[in-house]
């Protein structure tokens, strides 16, 4: 499933930049990353919440070098955060995840990206294809 999931995002992520190649934009400086904080389920939220507070979790996360772009709240399954970061900051937001969540959450990082201006716009030559 994983490898299904990486084959798709690498086919997105080279369909968004020819995007952008194609319309001029401004590729930014920063990227986003996807991250899922699954929460350990053989613990308690009192446990999850205390392993938080021993690793100093909400003192290191999210770093200040990030922008928070969502958060959800999956209930029964933990938390999806996305944020923004400078490609040097990467490691530093990896350390905020290493050092604060383990013991407390098992952690997937996926890059991503806003889809849906890509969308808009399609459905928009979709819309006047169909006009002519």
């Amino acid at each position: 499933m994983k490898r299904y999931l990486l084959v798709g995002l690498i086919m997105l992520c080279s369909g968004l930049s020819a995007q952008a190649q194609r319309t001029g934009s401004v590729v930014s400086d920063s990227v986003m990353i996807t991250i899922f904080l699954r929460h350990q389920q053989d613990k308690s939220l009192k446990q999850l919440q205390e392993i938080q507070e021993k690793n100093n979790f909400w003192g290191m996360f999210p770093p200040k070098e990030t922008h928070v772009v969502s958060w959800y709240v999956l209930m029964g399954v933990g938390q999806v955060v996305t944020l923004k970061v400078a490609p040097k900051d990467v490691r530093t937001l990896n350390l905020a995840i290493e050092n604060g969540a383990w013991g407390a959450f098992n952690t997937e990082f996926y890059p991503t990206y806003d889809y849906a201006p890509v969308w808009r716009e399609s459905m928009e030559k979709r819309n006047a294809s169909k006009k002519k």
